[in-house]
């Protein structure tokens, strides 16, 4: 997949392309059906697929004042993205001046005037322009005017383990996350959620309780919430390396500000391996995917009651991994 970051880099992408254009935060289900009809679509014409997204997201520019959290950072869009064997990635910078342009200048300035395809494929919602005026029925009359199709893709649903069916989205995937419930996330990404970051020193605790942890900088990715979950790391020596699928160990995370040694420490992102000889797996960077949420964080009256309760953590965990493996 070849990287493109400047209008003027499209001088060598043939004109008559398949297009699709998103934030693609999640590389959701929903996100997954449009670049497989995309996909399907490019090798019907026997041309090249790109994919247009935005960097920042949008909304830390248009609220800047807000925390805008994020599922997938570009590092981590970018290696989700060549897996699926997308040939161009555009990546254009989010500015004031790009978020103002109405949806007839955008359609203009980027998609008629430099990348020229032959079909944008988009989803029921998509939205764009200056205060996301513009709908795929906007793009449609827009494009049609030029030659350049516009197929659209239904909204992707999926049932839950409680027999809920939703319309996959990011929102209520953030929404999952920001719950801790990581379980029902999965059903909606198809995959684990991942947080990535580099690994720093800890405050040595959970050595010094016979169980010691990787701690991760804390990120700015959506922080799943305070508590105790399975799931698995990858460990690299670079974030791109990290970003790809090695060697999964299985662990036990804990997420929270370690009530036990007092409310005012800061948020920790730990995770403690599950396997023999954990020392040997090392780098700089961790990913960490969120398999099921085990319990709540607590507050425990002695070290021993705490020690305690992480080996009921581990264990319960490896009934997890045990379960799902059947």
């Amino acid at each position: 997949m070849k990287v493109i970051e400047s209008k003027s880099q499209f001088v060598d992408v043939a004109a008559g392309t398949v297009l699709t254009i998103g934030n693609f935060d999640g590389f959701h289900l929903g996100h997954q059906e449009i670049l497989t009809a995309a996909k399907q679509t490019a090798a019907q014409k026997n041309s090249k697929l790109i994919v247009m997204t935005f960097e920042p997201h949008p909304l830390a520019v248009l609220h800047p004042q807000e925390k805008i959290g994020i599922l997938t950072p570009l590092v981590l869009k970018k290696c989700l993205l060549a897996e699926f064997r997308v040939d161009y990635l555009f990546v254009l910078k989010s500015t004031p001046e790009l978020l103002s342009l109405s949806p007839a200048d955008f359609v203009e300035r980027f998609i008629v005037k430099n990348i020229r395809p032959s079909v944008v494929v988009e989803g029921e919602d998509f939205n764009f322009g200056c205060g996301r005026e513009g709908n795929v029925h906007t793009l449609q009359k827009l494009t049609g005017a030029k030659g350049i199709e516009v197929f659209i893709v239904e909204p992707k649903k999926a049932k839950l383990a409680s027999g809920q069916t939703v319309e996959v989205s990011s929102t209520i995937i953030r929404n999952m996350v920001t719950k801790g419930k990581v379980a029902d996330a999965i059903v909606l990404l198809g995959r684990p959620y991942r947080l990535i970051g580099s690994i720093v020193p800890g405050r040595g605790k959970g050595k010094k309780l016979g169980f010691p942890t990787l701690n991760m900088k804390p990120v700015q990715q959506i922080i799943p919430a305070e508590g105790v979950y399975a799931g698995t790391v990858e460990l690299a020596d670079s974030i791109e390396e990290v970003c790809g699928e090695k060697e999964r160990v299985p662990a036990v995370f804990s997420i929270g500000r370690t009530e036990t040694y007092g409310s005012d420490y800061p948020l920790a992102i730990e995770a403690h391996l599950l396997i023999d000889n954990a020392e040997q797996f090392t780098g700089r960077y961790m990913a960490m995917d969120f398999a099921k949420r085990v319990r709540n964080q607590q507050k425990f009256g002695t070290d021993e009651e705490l020690s305690a309760q992480i080996a009921k953590d581990c264990e319960k965990a490896k009934q997890i991994f045990a379960t799902e493996k059947r």
